[in-house]
């Protein structure tokens, strides 16, 4: 059994959710050197590279290229969640010759959707993996909720998005921060409450009745909706540009002991998910390999 203890470094799994024209992909858009995988034209306005995703298959295929070559970015932002959980219906609508979810009987189609949804969550956390960040952009919804050690239920703000597919993705997240108006209540001069204020946008990065937030890093309860605050993230993250790709490290061993320490690393990377079990193989094989390129020249000095 290999315990290891201390922080481990990893970019960063967030979502930013709220309520409609916030700022959340304008935010979003702040991180270090992001690409927005655009798929409802949220990011039209915004002096930003971006992929254009109309499709399923296009937005999965960004992702997978993202994978393969990073082209030099280092955070992925999918824009929005809730428009690519729509692209996964239609694909499989198209694919099921179906004119709606529904369609698939029993819930069945509900179950395919999330399977489909886990896909591109998959993908994130191969370029997380990779070294990139990935950031989704969310839209909020009011919805009605009744916990079993409550006598009554109440409203909150949820991600917009199916009752299978949002657990998937808040289970996911490292960062769920909620975008949002401040609002002051205030008594008037007749003695009823009055909301005052409702300019101020903020973060609310803890959960609480009335939301749905949490993070990992330490962050105040509430934050300005701002970049400056939240740069915390990505300094207590790895970026890639911090360190070489596994490949490029390997490649460029030139001891026995080097190619013992990235073994080391990418031990410690299996064990806290930024490298799957089949990159760990290949990596290994990849060590090996160059371990028997390097040998006979420290034998033979």
């Amino acid at each position: 059994m290999r315990v290891i203890r201390g922080k481990q470094r990893t970019p960063i799994r967030g979502v930013i959710y709220g309520v409609e024209g916030i700022g959340k992909t304008t935010l979003a858009a702040q991180f270090p050197d992001p690409v927005i995988l655009d798929t409802e034209d949220g990011s039209a306005h915004l002096d930003c590279a971006r992929v254009v995703c109309r499709d399923w298959p296009t937005l999965e295929g960004a992702m997978n290229e993202l994978g393969r070559d990073s082209q030099g970015f280092r955070t992925a932002v999918i824009d929005s969640a809730d428009w690519a959980e729509r692209l996964a219906v239609q694909a499989l609508l198209a694919k099921g010759g179906k004119k709606s979810i529904e369609d698939f009987g029993f819930g069945k189609g509900y179950v395919m959707l999330a399977e489909q949804f886990s896909k591109l969550l998959t993908a994130a956390d191969y370029l997380i993996s990779r070294g990139m960040h990935v950031v989704w952009v969310a839209h909020s919804k009011v919805a009605r909720t009744s916990p079993p050690d409550e006598t009554d239920g109440y409203d909150r703000y949820e991600l917009k998005l199916t009752k299978h597919a949002a657990p998937l993705l808040r289970e996911w997240a490292d960062a769920l921060l909620f975008a949002t108006y401040k609002t002051v209540l205030v008594e008037g001069s007749d003695g009823r409450m009055k909301a005052r204020g409702g300019q101020q946008r903020v973060i609310h990065t803890e959960r609480c009745a009335a939301w749905d937030a949490k993070n990992r890093f330490g962050l105040p309860p509430e934050i300005p909706l701002s970049i400056e605050p939240l740069r915390a993230l990505w300094s207590s993250a790895e970026a890639p540009a911090d360190r070489p790709k596994w490949t490029d490290r390997v490649a460029a061993a030139t001891s026995v002991e080097e190619l013992g320490e990235i073994a080391d690393d990418s031990d410690r990377a299996l064990s806290d998910g930024t490298l799957s079990a089949v990159q760990h193989d290949k990596l290994r094989g990849l060590i090996g390999k160059r371990h028997d390129e390097i040998q006979p020249q420290e034998v033979a000095t």
